[in-house]
C-alpha cells in the first residue's frame, strides 16, 4: 500500500529535509522512526525539498509498504521515536498512482521577518532578523511585480539543478503583523534559495537600496550577480502542498497566520 503523511519540522535541527550521507537530513530521521513501526526500511518521497535552517509546518510525503499497521501508528508510534522538533500530523492511505511530489499542483512557503533593534531570543532560529525599520509599503508595492510566469533566474541559486528556471507565481503579498513582516509566496515550484534570494531583494528595498523600478529591473535582467545576497534561512516556512481534491488528502495548509 502506499502511505502520504504531513510532516512539521523545526529546520535548525537538520541538515535539510533530503537524506544525507551523516543520516542528519529530515529524511532520515523519519525513514529510522517509521522502520521502528514497520519493522522494515522504507523510502520517503516529498512534496518538496527545503534547505538547511529552513522549517516546515506542513510537508507532504508519501512511502510504500508491504506492511499493515493501523493509520494511527504510522502517526503515533512513529512520532514515539521521533525527536521532539520532528512531528507526523496524520497518515492516509492514497491511491497507487500518487505522489506527494509530481501530484502536487501549488507549493507555498511563508518568510517571517522579526523588524526590531534587539533580536528575539525566544525566538532564536525560528525568525529572520532585521534591525533598522523598513519601509514595508514600498516593499508591499515591489514584491507584486513577481506575480505570473517569470523566468526567475535572477533569484535562482548558482547551484540549482531545475531543468527550467521559468515558475508561475500564484501568491506573493506581504503583511505586518506588529514587529514582524510576513511573506508569503504560492507557486507551482520553487528554485534553490528562489525565496530566501526575494525576501534578500525586498528587504534591500524596505531599505532604500532599491527602488521599486530597480527590483522589478532584477527580475528582468535575470542575472543572480545583480542582485543582493541570500537572506538567512532561519525565517522560512513550508507552509502548504496543493493537490487535487480528488486525493482525498486531509487540509495540506498550517499557515504562520
Amino acid at each position: 500500500m502506499k502511505i502520504a503523511i504531513g510532516i512539521e519540522y523545526h529546520g535548525a535541527y537538520f541538515q535539510g529535509w533530503q537524506s544525507q550521507p551523516n543520516a542528519a537530513g529530515v529524511q532520515d530521521a523519519i525513514e529510522r522512526a517509521i522502520a521502528q513501526v514497520s519493522g522494515v526500511k522504507v523510502r520517503l518521497h516529498a512534496a518538496g525539498r527545503t534547505d538547511a535552517g529552513v522549517h516546515a509546518l506542513m510537508q507532504v510525503a508519501h512511502f510504500e509498504t508491504a506492511v499493515v499497521r493501523p493509520l494511527s501508528a504510522w502517526v503515533r508510534g512513529t512520532n514515539a521515536h521521533l525527536p521532539a522538533w520532528v512531528r507526523i500530523l496524520w497518515a492516509v492511505e492514497v491511491a497507487d498512482d500518487f505522489h506527494a511530489r509530481f501530484s502536487a499542483r501549488a507549493r507555498s512557503y511563508q518568510y517571517v521577518l522579526h523588524n526590531h533593534a534587539i533580536a528575539p531570543a525566544s525566538q532564536h532560529g525560528r525568525v529572520g532578523w532585521y534591525h533598522r525599520p523598513l519601509a514595508v509599503a514600498a516593499m508591499q508595492q515591489a514584491v507584486s511585480v513577481l506575480l505570473g510566469e517569470h523566468d526567475f533566474s535572477a533569484f535562482r541559486a548558482s547551484e540549482c539543478q531545475a531543468s527550467t528556471p521559468i515558475r508561475t507565481m500564484q501568491r506573493a503579498d506581504i503583511t505586518q503583523q506588529g514587529r514582524y513582516i510576513i511573506f508569503s509566496f504560492q507557486a507551482n515550484a520553487f528554485l534553490q534559495h528562489q525565496i530566501r534570494n526575494m525576501v534578500g531583494a525586498l528587504v534591500y528595498v524596505g531599505q532604500g537600496k532599491l527602488s521599486v523600478t530597480a527590483f522589478a529591473d532584477l527580475l528582468q535582467n535575470k542575472d543572480r550577480r545583480l542582485s543582493p545576497p541570500t537572506f538567512m534561512p532561519d525565517g522560512l516556512y513550508f507552509t502548504a502542498v496543493d493537490y487535487d481534491a480528488s486525493w482525498q488528502l486531509p487540509v495540506c495548509e498550517a499557515r504562520w497566520d
